[in-house]
């Protein structure tokens, strides 16, 4: 298993997938490629659900549980963050990439602005996007930069522990839902009782959790938490929709106070074809937001991020992406998808690049395929087989 899970962070997989029926298959920029020949039985599913669970109670447990996350790490690897389930009556595994060292700001290239944002002495921090969109290395970038540049106490909720902290200047408190702690919601108040100056949550899934964390905002603390959505806007929406009608209007007003930023994320192929970059949308709460958020005027927030680009260093996701098109990164046609208004984008796009056809689409004909890589030699060529399962030579 562990030569398989080599083979998959030397190849730059996000994930790997295991299930019965099935061959060991990673997520490369974005698509789920097999990784073996072999189709895994569901005994054998099982046996590697048995051994990436470190809790012998779990373990024995094992057969009663549907769901289940955890841990699992290899020595001069990494870790990952493992999901078991059960399909169809047998395991399937799901095993997210977590690198070994906390990556920064600059190597993940994220705004310039999140050094500002994680600098703040109060408020809420809500990193959002959708799966698999590296919400959660963003906010172990945050953390990692309040570790090395204030004295602090920084108190995280996870479940499971994804990226290990070292104390460096702060003292990073790790706690696991389900080792540590009962549960988000046991965590984050006892968490008030524990001397924090910075709390991060792996997930705001409830009301309870929410006002909780506004509680903590409201009280002086920095908290960084995520949410699963596509942009600042609904990500307010989205919060006050988790109360009853009858409350929103308070949740409205308390989060207009409590709420310091928002940063949305998108990951999207890179033009050369290696690798991905993020897309990124930032805002930060000036006067004038709070005051659209307690008035009820979401609509209106997208058009205030664009106008605080040079004062304050918001951007929306259109305007990021115009910038990765015209650097090179990013092909004209994966932006345009991508874009929140896309004729608007097309539109601005064209009135501020040189005369001629979009960058990826020479002489305005259609985008070719991609370069054949050029040594010519297969990715897994030379490495051995892990067990009775043959790596593909693709």
């Amino acid at each position: 298993m562990d030569k398989i899970l080599r083979a998959a962070v030397e190849r730059g997989a996000s994930d790997l997938h295991v299930k019965a029926g099935d061959a060991f298959r990673a997520r490369i920029d974005g698509r789920l490629v097999p990784l073996t020949k072999q189709a895994l039985t569901p005994d054998q599913t099982r046996q590697i659900a048995m051994s990436l669970m470190s809790n012998d109670r779990d373990r024995e447990r094992l057969d009663e549980m549907t769901d289940y996350d955890c841990s699992y790490a290899v020595e001069g690897l990494g870790r990952f963050r493992v999901n078991i389930m059960r399909q169809k009556g047998a395991y399937a595994i799901v095993m997210r990439v977590i690198p070994p060292n906390v990556p920064n700001f600059q190597q993940l290239r994220l705004p310039p602005v999140l050094a500002r944002i994680a600098d703040a002495e109060r408020g809420m921090v809500l990193v959002t996007g959708v799966t698999g969109s590296g919400k959660s290395t963003t906010m172990a970038a945050l953390v990692r930069h309040v570790n090395e540049r204030s004295e602090k106490h920084i108190l995280t909720l996870e479940n499971p522990i994804e990226y290990l902290h070292d104390d460096i200047r702060s003292s990073v408190t790790q706690r696991e839902v389900g080792l540590d702690t009962d549960s988000f919601r046991t965590g984050l108040r006892a968490a008030l009782r524990q001397d924090p100056d910075v709390i991060m949550i792996g997930e705001m899934r409830d009301a309870e959790t929410v006002d909780t964390a506004m509680k903590a905002a409201e009280t002086g603390h920095l908290l960084i938490s995520t949410l699963h959505t596509p942009d600042a806007q609904s990500t307010i929406l989205r919060v006050m929709a988790m109360f009853p009608p009858e409350e929103q209007l308070v949740v409205r007003l308390r989060l207009a106070e409590a709420l310091h930023s928002v940063v949305s994320q998108r990951l999207l192929p890179r033009a050369d074809g290696k690798g991905r970059v993020v897309a990124a949308e930032v805002m930060v709460v000036t006067s004038a937001i709070r005051d659209l958020i307690a008035e009820g005027r979401i609509s209106e927030i997208r058009d205030f991020i664009a106008e605080g680009r040079a004062h304050y260093g918001m951007q929306t996701f259109d305007q990021h992406l115009t910038d990765l098109v015209r650097s090179g990164q990013v092909a004209y046609e994966v932006a345009l998808a991508a874009a929140t208004r896309p004729s608007d984008f097309a539109l601005q796009f064209r009135m501020g690049a040189p005369a001629g056809p979009p960058p990826g689409r020479p002489g305005g004909a259609p985008p070719g395929p991609p370069p054949a890589p050029a040594s010519g030699k297969p990715a897994m060529a030379g490495l051995q087989t892990a067990g009775e399962f043959d790596f593909l030579k693709t």
